[in-house]
């Protein structure tokens, strides 16, 4: 049996595969960074939904990337969690 991965291993040597998946890398960073926050906070997700007065369906969205935050989610997810929100902007790099 394949361990997954091993598998992530094998499909990342295919050129289309990894294009795809690189170009997804900063909604999975924005998701890690989200679920690290709350994590470290020691919140369930109903907990931070609670704090931030929304649902736990919606911190779960954010949290698996199929809704974009706003920069008001953001502040609020921070603020719910004792974080500090900061954004930057980093030099891409060439193929």
């Amino acid at each position: 049996m394949t361990s997954l991965n091993e598998l992530k291993k094998d499909l990342l040597k295919r050129a289309d595969v990894r294009a795809e998946y690189e170009s997804l890398a900063e909604e999975f960073s924005i998701a890690e960074a989200l679920i690290r926050a709350r994590s470290e906070a020691d919140l369930t997700q109903t907990e931070l939904a609670e704090r931030m007065h929304t649902s736990q369906s919606y911190i779960a969205k954010l949290e698996s990337g199929r809704v974009s935050p706003s920069m008001k989610a953001l502040q609020r997810y921070a603020a719910a969690t004792g974080s500090r929100l900061k954004i930057s902007l980093e030099r891409a790099v060439s193929p």
